[in-house]
């Protein structure tokens, strides 16, 4: 695989770091559909090889749903994107990044990498994550733009009672394990319950620190063992990727204490409270690095800014699917929760689906899109923002007056479920256009493989309402 100058002495410097560190391993990984780790672990000296050829890696990993079943007929001629394409449980490539090479702090002897996916002749996977989202960003930054994140992510760590390794706990899914609270929740933000888990931020904080990812604070959130992280700006792909490796480095290292963390959206046990992924977003000029969300005496926002929420609002019902794309994450969109239920906007409102966080001469000007979970594919969320967005300034879009009580407004609800999700997304015009039709039939087959899973399953629900009554 030919490579530039300047990407040859990234890995040159990669090369030697891992020499020089006596580094006995890398783990080389990609995210997958769902925003997951997959990869393979490699000896250290076979990883100028992987910069030179690439690594197999087995292309049911990218057909399969959050079960790990394959729900593609890989065993036909055409499983559905053309003869003999993602077919017989073939290969694929990793192309390992040297730009996001770490050596893992809680194993010290493994480097790792993030890699991006081609056919096996060199070709662009069009299924890769990591690939939407930077032919997203390519096409903002076409229109002279670029978009800065920031990310505020909720999650929650509880102690692991029983980890239900037994036999008969095997499955896909796998049985969960038994856990209990590190703290009762509902003392928000007081520092009686930041003490009772500070033990678990001093230990995120610390791996987060060395692996260079730009945290900025630590959080008890609202419900009984809710941590909230959240982070310093940073581009859309840097905050895609960092997010990526937050979530895996923080189940890795709680597991290796015998803690469980979960970016579940809403846990089943009492009194569990949702969790959100909040995306801060500011529009930038390419060339100065200008903020070009900062509003004039008496706006809201920016003009611009304003079309960028428009296309936001106008798009948001149909990308739902990628910015919460579990049946767990709909169970959160409940009014008076500080979590959306609307499709709407509103000035530093947290009850709003986008909260305008600006003010005339302040340079940090942003909304804040609180739609995500924390489960989100953090490509596929992102980009779904970029698309639509651009959309909005590309039409001249003129966002609506922003609310001031969003929990009586008439505006028009978001999807109360993945399958009403699906279906917008589904006979979305603008997603085909934006993603092309092969890439939302593959995406939409794959979360209906999920939601039909859950519609025939019974319920707890199901068993208390009617075993004994009929």
């Amino acid at each position: 695989m030919t490579v530039s100058g300047e990407k040859q002495a990234v890995i040159d410097a990669v090369l030697k770091r891992v020499a020089e560190e006596g580094l006995e391993v890398v783990r080389v990984s990609f995210a997958d559909q769902h925003g997951i780790l997959r990869g393979k672990t490699i000896m250290a000296d076979a990883l100028e090889s992987a910069f030179r050829s690439g690594i197999a890696m087995t292309s049911t990993l990218l057909l399969k749903d959050t079960s790990h079943r394959t729900v593609f007929p890989v065993w036909q001629e055409d499983a559905g994107f053309g003869a003999g394409r993602l077919t017989g449980a073939g290969d694929v490539l990793m192309h390992p990044d040297p730009a996001t090479f770490r050596v893992l702090p809680w194993s010290p002897h493994s480097g790792w990498m993030q890699a991006d996916l081609t056919d096996t002749d060199g070709k662009p996977l069009e299924v890769c994550s990591r690939g939407i989202l930077r032919r997203a960003v390519e096409k903002l930054n076409a229109q002279g733009y670029d978009l800065v994140t920031g990310l505020e992510v909720e999650f929650h760590v509880l102690r692991v009672t029983d980890p239900k390794l037994g036999h008969e706990d095997t499955g896909q899914p796998e049985t969960p394990p038994k856990t209990e609270l590190l703290a009762h929740g509902y003392q928000y933000l007081t520092e009686d319950r930041y003490d009772r888990l500070e033990d678990v931020f001093d230990l995120v904080r610390r791996n987060a620190v060395v692996l260079g990812l730009p945290v900025r604070s630590f959080e008890t959130e609202f419900g009984p063992s809710q941590c909230e992280v959240t982070f310093h700006p940073a581009s859309a792909m840097e905050h895609a990727d960092n997010m990526v490796l937050f979530r895996s480095m923080v189940k890795q290292v709680c597991r290796r204490e015998g803690l469980h963390a979960t970016f579940m959206c809403r846990p089943k046990f009492k009194d569990a409270m949702a969790s959100g992924w909040h995306l801060h977003q500011s529009l930038v000029d390419l060339e100065s690095g200008d903020n070009l969300m900062v509003p004039e005496k008496g706006e809201a926002l920016s003009k611009l800014g304003r079309s960028w929420v428009a296309g936001l609002l106008d798009h948001a019902a149909e990308s739902c699917l990628l910015s919460t794309p579990t049946v767990n994450g709909y169970k959160r969109y409940r009014p008076f929760t500080l979590a959306p239920d609307r499709v709407q906007w509103g000035r530093d409102n947290k009850g709003a689906m986008i909260r305008a966080l600006a003010r005339p001469g302040d340079g940090a000007s942003r909304i804040e899109n609180r739609i995500g979970e924390p489960a989100a594919n953090p490509y596929l969320y992102i980009a779904s923002q970029v698309l639509a967005g651009l959309d909005g300034i590309e039409r001249g879009l003129e966002a609506p007056a922003p609310v001031e009580r969003p929990y009586e407004s008439d505006a028009a609800r978001l999807p109360a479920s993945l399958d009403r999700a699906l279906q917008l997304f589904r006979e979305s015009a603008f997603f085909r256009d934006a993603l092309g039709d092969a890439y939302v039939d593959y995406y939409a087959r794959i979360k209906q493989a999920e939601w039909d899973r859950y519609a025939q399953a019974v319920s707890e629900w199901e068993e208390r309402e009617y075993f004994s009554l009929f």
